[in-house]
């Protein structure tokens, strides 16, 4: 018997708003200091929802979206929110815990 094995791709999951918007919190809450990281999961939603659709919303390439969003990108931080954006997410700052944060015992982060 051979066993098959398939790639695994996340977007097969992501099939609600809600699934979208957990995933991303999820990615964001273990990406750390990883942009890349963050820039791939916004990549794999826009994905499930559609790239076509997203470049239209955003006024951005598609192919640029895809690359930029790729985790080999580098996309600017007006692009992300273009993206966010057009997803319908909002981003949140909210402090860290203390024990967490980097110099003052404060860290900000965006989830």
């Amino acid at each position: 018997m051979t066993l098959k094995l398939r790639k695994w791709d996340s977007v097969e999951y992501l099939k609600t708003e809600e699934d979208m918007a957990l995933y991303l919190e999820a990615c964001m809450e273990e990406a750390g200091d990883d942009a890349a990281f963050i820039a791939k999961a916004l990549g794999i939603i826009a994905r499930a929802r559609g790239m076509s659709q997203l470049a239209k919303d955003t006024g951005l390439g598609r192919e640029s979206l895809y690359k930029a969003l790729s985790g080999e990108g580098n996309p600017s931080f007006a692009t992300i929110l273009k993206v966010t954006h057009a997803l319908g997410f909002k981003l949140h700052v909210h402090e860290q815990k203390k024990g967490h944060a980097v110099g003052s015992g404060h860290d900000n982060t965006l989830t």
